[in-house]
């Protein structure tokens, strides 16, 4: 069992294992960690009644956003012109291995504070939502392209956008053969639509204007608490008046930041845990969307747009996951060749043979668990696989139930009474188009 040290015994341990009694560099992540054993330090001495979860509230809520390792050091912020098509934005999407960007309006003056320089944030996520809807209307020929381009607009697939979104199928579509749907979303990566349609044409719906955003000055509890129970899953940090984002802090990277807490006391206390004693998986196998191996991969896509969810299992006839299919991997149905249109009709499982085959990622296995897991293998494993969900499978193998970085994430922190006050009305306006 590893050894539960604190921060001065971590450091000092360090010291005297190097040369010359120099300390270790610890990683940013780290460091932060440290300053939060700091804090539970003084508050094991200053208040002891505090119970667990009050400390880690009053730990995180003590350490400004300012402080979290930058995702873009060295490095451009990654933007995605309004001007820009669909097909454009995907390559550049693919082309820098993300899933989201920053949408600069290109008639914003060089001057513009960010509220002004940016319309909002496009992901894959969005767009295949965007496309799926174009698909299913054209193959039953209820509206046409053009209509339904000036009635759609959602680019994210976040709470009230993807209900939405969701609520926006026919019952007509859903009913529709996937054959002829997968022929019309086959034919849109070569279309007009998809080579002329502007990101800021699809973008006129949002749930905050441009997006929700943190200030440099807000606290770690702040950030915690909307990565989780407000189903964000990445924050812009920006500082009003200013024109840029100095920041974007997602999911995956709080989840890398607690994988570097690993021996500090007031992580190990918490992590050690096992999952079904902090009340993990939150979704039950009942209410898992999945898809059978010899089903279309396209139906995947679908079922994860009609159900507002990021992600979908594929099992065998006996019930047991073989893979995983994510949303984002619509980017391998809208950027296969012409000369294969066949990949866009594969069956779910041939879809992740070819797609690990040309990609070369391994993203699409399954990762599991199980109940008796602790929080801290299940945020290693999490972590060391870049991964956004972890499966809960039985005794016998089959699913169990299912636990993502929010749930994670959202056994951390609670929310206090009025804790957030008019954060969410007062500093960013709802665009006069908004839709929530």
């Amino acid at each position: 069992m590893q050894a539960v040290r604190t921060r001065a015994e971590q450091r000092g341990a360090e010291a005297e294992a190097t040369p010359h009694g120099s300390a270790r560099s610890w990683s940013p992540e780290a460091e932060i960690g440290m300053r939060v054993e700091d804090i539970w330090d003084s508050l094991d001495v200053q208040q002891r009644q505090l119970s667990h979860g009050d400390k880690l509230n009053s730990c995180f809520d003590s350490i400004p956003v300012a402080s979290f390792p930058h995702a873009f050091d060295g490095a451009q912020l990654v933007e995605i012109p309004s001007d820009a098509t669909l097909a454009e934005a995907v390559d550049i999407l693919s082309r820098n291995r993300i899933i989201s960007a920053p949408v600069r309006n290109v008639d914003a003056p060089e001057d513009a504070s960010w509220i002004d320089r940016y319309i909002g944030i496009v992901e894959f996520p969005g767009i295949a939502v965007w496309l799926l809807h174009q698909s299913e209307a054209a193959a039953t020929a209820e509206v046409g392209a053009d209509e339904l381009a000036a009635k759609l607009g959602t680019v994210t697939l976040e709470g009230a956008a993807a209900a939405a979104a969701a609520a926006a199928v026919t019952s007509k579509a859903a009913a529709e053969p996937e054959g002829a749907i997968a022929e019309v979303f086959g034919a849109l990566p070569s279309s007009d639509l998809f080579n002329k349609t502007k990101v800021k044409d699809i973008s006129g719906s949002f749930r905050w204007a441009p997006f929700l955003a943190l200030q440099s000055s807000d606290t770690f509890l702040t950030m915690l608490l909307l990565l989780s129970k407000y189903r964000m899953k990445s924050l812009p940090v920006v500082d009003i008046g200013e024109g840029t984002i100095s920041n974007i802090i997602t999911q995956a990277a709080v989840v890398h930041m607690l994988s570097e807490c690993v021996g500090l006391h007031w992580f190990e206390e918490w992590g050690t845990k096992t999952l079904s004693e902090i009340g993990l998986p939150i979704m039950r196998l009942s209410k898992i969307v999945k898809v059978r191996e010899d089903e279309p991969a396209l139906k995947a896509f679908r079922l994860m747009r009609r159900k507002g969810v990021g992600g979908i299992p594929v099992v065998d006839d006996s019930g047991r996951a073989v893979g995983s299919i994510m949303i984002k991997d619509v980017k391998h149905l809208l950027t296969a060749s012409e000369t294969n249109r066949d990949y866009r009709t594969l069956t779910a499982k041939e879809f992740i043979a070819n797609a690990r085959q040309s990609s070369g990622e391994r993203q699409m296995s399954i990762i599991t668990c199980k109940r008796g897991d602790s929080v801290k293998d299940i945020i290693l494993k999490l972590d060391a696989e870049k991964r956004q969900r972890i499966y809960v499978i039985n005794e016998e193998g089959n699913l169990d139930g299912l636990i993502t970085l929010r749930d994670i994430i959202a056994k951390l922190v609670y929310e206090p009474p009025g804790y957030f006050g008019d954060f969410f009305n007062g500093v960013i306006p709802l665009p006069s188009n908004s839709r929530v």
